[in-house]
């Protein structure tokens, strides 16, 4: 299958590392015209730096914006009038035991998981829907539908785009613009590289191997009983950005590996 996105525009929030950046570097590759996004010049260069070693003739811009509040999407919004292509990656989690999450702490989960998603979607969808072809994905979580006790807070958002996500796509319904969510499970993110790089060398073992363990002792319906790469998920998430995957709409996506313990 050639996935072919020439003459399309892609927008990836939170794409100057991890899954988004992955996301980013397969839109561009499949020959998507990117906006990347991060919260400081500094990381938006970077990737920018990045991408154009790894894609010397991709078409790439950056955008700084923090989209914690309505102020940062409108950064962005200002800057990119239309995109074909809207994948709502932003967010933040950790874990915090319930009885300690404040309100503001629930309030700041949802604004950045979910309102993001929401503005952005708000402001571009129309334009596709006026155009007739359009694909707007959100970067959802296994926790979405196996809520960590340790972070009910993140998982609440990640069911929240789901609905979100799911009412969009029945909004579309009869056109040529799709809305679908991705569902990554235990993903060997910068961030949970990080995490893991203590344990790693006290154990004596490779990060990769870290992870192997962590998912067979803290997941263990885990299937693929590894964490996945970042580019395992890209490539589900730029799939579904396709011109083939025209029939896929209103869909939770899984590439959880098999953690979620459910037959569909």
């Amino acid at each position: 299958m050639h996935i072919d996105l020439s003459n399309k525009t892609a927008l990836v929030t939170a794409s100057t590392s991890g899954i988004g950046y992955a996301i980013a570097i397969g839109l561009a590759h499949a020959g998507a015209s990117v906006v990347i996004n991060g919260r400081s010049q500094t990381s938006v260069d970077n990737a920018l730096d990045r991408i154009k070693l790894e894609q010397p003739l991709a078409s790439v811009q950056g955008i700084v914006a923090d989209l914690s509040d309505a102020a940062g999407v409108a950064r962005i919004t200002s800057v990119v009038a239309k995109t074909d292509i809207l994948v709502n990656n932003a967010g933040i989690y950790g874990p915090k035991p319930f009885f300690e999450i404040e309100d503001q702490e629930w309030e700041r989960f949802f604004q950045t998981n979910v309102m993001s998603g929401i503005r952005l979607s708000r402001f571009y969808l129309q334009g596709m829907l006026d155009r007739d072809w359009g694909r707007i994905v959100f970067i959802s979580s296994e926790s979405a539908l196996n809520i960590p006790p340790d972070m009910i807070h993140y998982g609440m958002t990640k069911t929240a785009q789901l609905a979100v996500a799911g009412g969009l796509a029945r909004l579309a319904a009869g056109s040529q613009v799709t809305v679908n969510s991705v569902l990554p499970g235990p993903t060997l993110s910068d961030g949970v590289r990080a995490m893991l790089k203590d344990s790693a060398q006290h154990a004596g073992v490779s990060i990769e191997q870290a992870g192997t363990d962590f998912v067979r002792q803290q997941r263990s319906t885990s299937i693929l009983q590894r964490l996945a790469t970042p580019e395992e998920v890209a490539n589900l998430v730029v799939y579904t950005c396709s011109r083939q995957a025209s029939a896929t709409t209103g869909a939770a996506l899984r590439v959880d590996g098999g953690v979620v313990n459910s037959i569909v």
